[in-house]
């Protein structure tokens, strides 16, 4: 038995297994375990804890709302079968390691920000994070020192190594405060990184690694990214006094868009936790400007801070797709994803993006966050996109009876997912109470490209082609070459959430999308009110995970779910609300949709920032997940052990 044969059985009897330290764990309903599961889970114990190690949660038999797992939507929206999506962020917290780094000597730190670092040391710990002493989680490592012009090659063998306290990659987070930094240091490193790389005159070579480049000017600055083992593995979280100014409901938030960003690249923290005496705010790239009460700390960790640690912002890379080429010109949905980002324009939902070299100063900085995000050269907020209809071969539905006969697909639980002879894949799941077997179609919809004006695309160059038919599809223009564009050609760091939505729209409200339908993201909300009779809304109360992730994907899709099982009406329009982020509205016409949008903004019903989140009942429930509890006794390869839900990824 291969290894995703086996993780497939055990997956379809129940069995489930969790990584504890160096040893595997099992749980097992009684006579599911037999001796030659037993015997093959032995031969591929190393096997499997190298992939929950790299991030697949426990294999449990997890049931969601609408009979799926989080394992199989997680697939069915195109994501990697070794690392399966968490939603729990209880669950995600064991899987964390965080650090604090030890207070700067001599330098006063705002009281309010010492007291809240101290208490959030202790609720972090509380949600089940491990929280490491700041000698455990560094190591020494030996950086060579730069190499800048004869003088300093000559004095090279006396000091070729510099020795440097590093955070070990394997943990997830350091918190710190803000540290002085001083001028004229940072002025000489930025000119000596621009000699030793070859970027005054004619040459330009940029070191290849974030830890490069922080090791080549760490010795003048003092950010916590320049202490990182792996800057990409372990996220930097900044403690600092509440700048009022971005919380403020009376600054418009394109005002806040370039505090945001200036606030974000120089202190080099991916997230900023701003602190006063009662509040407490959470800024990472997603610009969230929520405010949260103090004596709610506990909730702001678990639903807030804890996912965004768990799954950090990063943008697929190309190699996650299937590349491939379309015309826009032909495509009619490429034409009327042009003309609505037109009329959007005076929405003013989608603020003008940026280009990195207008807000980032230094060479090195444009650098660090060049590599950070994957070679991008510019930021813009929110998407706008067009679902093409539903592709369909044969019945779009079959009875229990002809699921019976399909076969089982590997890698897959046959449980969930089966097929025709024909490769047609057919999912059983949940409405209601009702069971349906759906076809699983092949998603199509046309975006706009990551870092594009969302409200002048241009036809040719502005547009791709996303698709989800078992893997990620990506078709580029046919008419652009990605060596010699002027435009940075990049797929959009929501693409999960944008093909989850197309997906589970058609698998659960196919009235949305029978006929294509505009779906638009920006950072903002309607206020509650604002949703009509034949409208709705779902999502306030799921964690605040970062845009475009995995898990945003996963949640997307039950938010959709959620809405079709409701109630049983036909909907013109759904909103799907990603707390900390913005919301999703998904229509089943152009028209209507920008109609809707256009009078909310004329009313000031509608609004960029997080002015009306609030509005949507925080009381009610967000998605629940039930898991098939084993009837036998816990069963351990090594020793005893107490079952847990699911498990994590780090």
């Amino acid at each position: 038995m291969i290894l995703s044969d086996l993780l497939t059985t055990l997956n379809s009897q129940g069995i489930r297994l969790w990584a504890d330290g160096d040893k595997l764990r099992m749980s097992a309903p009684k006579g599911a375990l037999t001796a030659q599961l037993k015997a093959d889970i032995t031969a591929y114990k190393e096997d499997i804890l190298k992939s929950l190690s790299r991030g697949s949660p426990q294999l449990a038999t997890v049931s969601t709302e609408c009979g799926l797992s989080l394992g199989t939507i997680g697939q069915l929206i195109g994501g990697d079968r070794t690392a399966l999506p968490v939603t729990d962020p209880g669950i995600m917290a064991k899987q964390l390691q965080v650090t604090f780094r030890p207070l700067p000597k001599g330098t006063d730190v705002d009281k309010q920000v010492l007291a809240l670092r101290d208490t959030l040391e202790e609720t972090l710990k509380q949600q089940g994070v491990r929280v490491v002493m700041w000698d455990q989680a560094t190591r020494k490592i030996q950086s060579p020192l730069p190499v800048i012009g004869g003088f300093i090659q000559r004095l090279r063998p006396a000091c070729k190594q510099l020795t440097l306290t590093a955070v070990r990659s394997e943990i997830n987070a350091v918190i710190d405060v803000e540290r002085p930094v001083s001028v004229w240091k940072s002025w000489i490193a930025e000119r000596f990184y621009q000699l030793s790389t070859g970027q005054v005159g004619s040459r330009s070579h940029s070191p290849a690694t974030v830890a490069d480049i922080t090791r080549r000017i760490g010795w003048a600055e003092d950010h916590a990214i320049q202490r990182l083992e792996d800057p990409t593995a372990t996220q930097v979280i900044l403690l600092t006094p509440l700048d009022q100014r971005f919380t403020n409901a009376e600054i418009p938030y394109t005002e806040k868009i370039g505090l945001g960003v200036d606030t974000l690249i120089s202190q080099f923290s991916e997230i900023v936790i701003g602190v006063s005496e009662k509040e407490i705010s959470i800024l990472n790239m997603n610009l969230s400007d929520s405010l949260f009460p103090k004596a709610q700390l506990e909730k702001f960790v678990q639903r807030s801070l804890i996912p965004k640690i768990y799954v950090p912002i990063s943008p697929l890379p190309l190699s996650r797709f299937e590349i491939g080429r379309y015309c826009p010109v032909r495509s009619p949905y490429a034409q009327k994803l042009v003309q609505m980002s037109q009329v959007l324009a005076n929405t003013g939902l989608f603020p003008s993006g940026f280009q990195l070299s207008e807000v980032v100063h230094r060479q090195s900085h444009r650098d660090i966050v060049a590599a950070i995000i994957n070679g991008r050269t510019g930021v813009s907020y929110g998407f706008v996109a067009y679902a093409e209809p539903p592709q369909y071969v044969g019945p779009v539905e079959i009875s229990e009876a002809r699921w019976q006969v399909l076969s089982a697909i590997d890698g897959l639980s046959s449980r969930e997912i089966r097929q025709t002879d024909e490769g047609r894949r057919y999912i059983k799941t949940l409405i209601g109470e009702q069971i349906f077997y759906k076809q699983i179609p092949d998603i199509w919809l046309v975006c706009s490209r990551s870092g594009a004006n969302k409200t002048n695309l241009s036809l040719t160059e502005d547009i791709l082609r996303l698709g989800v038919n078992g893997s990620l599809q990506l078709q580029l223009p046919e008419n652009v070459d990605l060596a010699t564009s002027k435009v940075d050609i990049k797929p959009s760091y929501d693409t999960y959430v944008m093909v989850a939505i197309a997906l589970s729209a058609a698998l659960y409200i196919p009235e949305l999308v029978q006929n294509g339908a505009p779906i638009i993201h920006f950072h903002g909300y309607p206020e509650k009110d604002w949703f009509g009779d034949s409208e709705d809304v779902a999502g306030s109360c799921n964690p605040a995970v970062p845009c475009g992730t995995y898990e945003s994907g996963v949640f997307n899709f039950l938010s959709l779910h959620q809405l079709a099982g409701s109630e049983q009406r036909l909907l013109k329009l759904a909103g799907l609300i990603e707390p900390d982020h913005g919301i999703n509205l998904l229509a089943q016409d152009t028209e209507y949709l920008l109609e809707r949008v256009q009078s909310g903004v004329a009313r000031s019903q509608i609004e960029l920032g997080g002015r009306y989140l609030p509005t949507f009942n925080s009381a009610a429930p967000a998605h629940t997940f039930s898991e098939q509890t084993p009837n036998g006794s816990d069963t351990d390869l090594v020793t005893s052990h107490t079952p847990v839900s699911s498990g994590g990824r780090s």
